[in-house]
C-alpha cells in the first residue's frame, strides 16, 4: 500500500522590524530544496499549490511525523534565526498533513490558510475526513480532520488558535437554537496520542539502584530503526527536542537528584555531516548551561574501528554541553585499546536482536574487555536487555550499568538517582 499526503505550511510573522510575512517564494523554495535532498526515489513529490505538497511513498502505509518535525525544525531555522539573547528566532513554521485517499489530499491541499489555522484549533472542515497532524519544531498531536468530531473529541485534543497563525477572535456559536445539544458521549473521548519519546532507566546493580536514564523513541518497541541519515537526524532531533522539555520539569524536582546522568542520543555519521551538525547545534544552543554536569551524549552506530581524528572532532563538538561521552557499539570485541582514554567515558553494546544463547554470549565477549576499559578509564553498560537471565549475566561477569526492557518500561519522564526498591525494576 502507497501512503500518500498532502503537506501545508503555515509561517508565523517573523520580521521584528517591519512585521511583514516571510514571502510564500521563500518559504515554497526552502521547503522544495529540503524534500528534494531528502524525500528521494521511490518515494515522490510534488508542489500542487503555494506551500502544499504531496507526498507519496510506496513503502510505507503512513507518513513518519518525526520526519516531517525534521522540516519544522530546518525551516525555521532557516527562515528565522536564533536571536542574539534568545532561545528561538522571531518566527515559527507549523506543518500540517492530512492522510487520505487521492482525491480527500487534493481537496485538503486547496484550503485557505485560515482553514488551515481552524484545523490547528480542532475546528475541522467540511472536506472528507482523514488523519490530520499539526507538526511543529516542539510537537506533534493530532486533530480531528472534519467537523463530525463530537465536541468531547475535540476538546481533547483543541485548543485555542495560536496568534501567529492567524487567530483573531473564538469560533461562531452555532445559531440552531431550536435543536437541543446532543448529550456527550464519554466512549467517543479519546485519549491524546503518547508522546514520541520516553526514557529508559539504567540501573546499577552493585548498588541495586538507578542512577540515570536514557531518552528513546516510542516506534523502536514496534519496529527496526531506519538506516537513512535523514530519518536518524530527525529522530535525534525529536529526542533533543523532548529532553529540553523535561529540563523544565526537573528544575522543579520532578526527575530526582543532580547525581541522575541524562543520555541523549546523536548519530556517529551525522555528527560527521556539516549539515547535519548545524542542525545539532541549533538544538543544543537552546539547552541551560545548568543541565551539563548531568548531561551525557550517546554516539549510536560507532563503527568498530573509527577514525581517532573524527573522534576527537565529534567530543570538541559535544563537550560544551556534555560532560560525559558514551559510545554506543553493536561489536562485543571493540578494540577499546587502541582507544585514547580522553575520546570517551563509557562504551555501552546494544544487544542485537539475536536468540537469548547468542545476546548471552556477547554479553560475556563484551566482559572480557574489562582490563583494557579500567585502564583506559572507560567504564562499560550494556543496553537492550529483555531477559531476566541476560540481568544475571551481566551481574555475573561484573559489568555495572544496565538498561532495557528487562530492566524499565519507556517512562514518561528520567528517573533520577534512586534506589530500586522505590522504582520499576521489572525483573529484580
Amino acid at each position: 500500500m502507497t501512503a500518500i499526503a498532502c503537506l501545508r505550511i503555515l509561517v508565523a510573522i517573523g520580521d521584528p522590524e517591519t512585521g511583514r510575512p516571510t514571502p510564500a517564494p521563500q518559504v515554497q523554495a526552502a521547503a522544495d530544496l529540503y524534500l528534494k535532498h531528502c524525500w528521494k526515489a521511490p518515494r515522490r513529490y510534488g508542489a500542487v499549490a503555494p506551500l502544499a505538497f504531496v507526498l507519496a511513498d510506496s513503502r510505507a502505509e503512513r507518513l513518519d511525523p518525526v520526519e516531517m518535525q525534521a522540516l519544522a525544525v530546518e525551516l525555521e531555522a532557516g527562515l528565522f534565526p536564533r536571536q542574539p539573547h534568545s532561545e528561538k528566532g522571531a518566527g515559527q513554521v507549523c506543518l500540517l498533513t492530512f492522510e487520505g485517499d487521492e482525491s480527500a489530499v487534493l481537496q485538503f491541499a486547496s484550503l485557505s490558510q485560515a482553514a488551515l489555522a481552524g484545523l490547528i484549533a480542532g475546528r475541522g472542515y467540511a472536506g472528507p475526513p482523514g488523519h490530520v497532524q499539526v507538526i511543529t519544531a516542539e510537537e506533534i498531536r493530532a486533530v480531528p480532520s472534519a467537523p463530525a468530531a463530537t465536541e468531547a473529541e475535540v476538546a481533547a485534543t483543541a485548543g485555542p488558535i495560536p496568534p501567529a497563525f492567524g487567530a483573531t477572535s473564538p469560533a461562531p456559536a452555532v445559531e440552531n437554537a431550536a435543536k437541543p445539544p446532543a448529550p456527550p458521549i464519554a466512549s467517543a473521548v479519546k485519549p491524546p496520542p503518547p508522546a514520541a519519546t520516553g526514557w529508559w532507566g539504567v540501573y546499577h546493580p552493585p548498588s541495586e539502584s538507578f542512577v540515570g536514564a536514557a531518552i528513546g523513541l516510542r516506534v523502536d518497541l514496534n519496529r527496526a530503526r531506519p538506516a537513512d541519515d535523514a530519518a536518524l537526524l530527525a529522530r535525534d532531533l525529536t529526542c533533543l527536542n523532548d529532553a529540553h522539555a523535561a529540563f523544565a520539569r526537573l528544575s522543579t524536582g520532578q526527575g530526582g537528584d543532580e547525581a541522575a546522568v541524562l543520555f541523549l542520543p546523536f548519530s556517529f555519521w551525522n555528527l560527521t555531516n556539516p549539515s547535519s551538525l548545524e542542525a545539532y547545534k541549533r538544538r543544543l544552543s537552546r539547552f541551560p548551561l545548568a543541565m551539563q554536569g548531568r548531561l551525557g551524549a550517546t554516539i549510536y552506530d560507532t563503527p568498530r574501528e573509527p577514525s581517532l581524528g573524527t573522534l576527537g572532532q565529534i567530543k570538541t563538538f559535544l563537550q560544551s554541553t556534555f560532560s560525559f561521552i558514551d559510545l554506543n557499539i553493536t561489536e562485543p570485541n571493540f578494540p577499546v585499546a587502541t582507544l585514547p582514554g580522553e575520546l570517551a567515558t563509557s562504551i555501552t553494546l546494544s544487544l542485537l536482536d539475536e536468540e537469548l544463547r547468542v545476546r548471552i554470549e556477547a554479553i560475556a565477549k563484551f566482559a572480557a574487555i574489562q582490563g583494557s576499559c579500567r585502564a583506559k578509564g572507560v567504564r562499560q553498560a550494556i543496553t537492550g536487555l529483555r531477559d531476566a537471565k541476560e540481568l544475571d549475566a551481566c551481574r555475573a561477569a561484573g559489568l555495572r550499568f544496565v538498561s532495557g526492557p528487562a530492566i524499565t518500561d519507556l517512562m514518561a519522564s528520567p528517573v533520577g538517582a534512586s534506589q530500586a526498591r522505590d522504582l520499576p525494576l521489572k525483573v529484580a
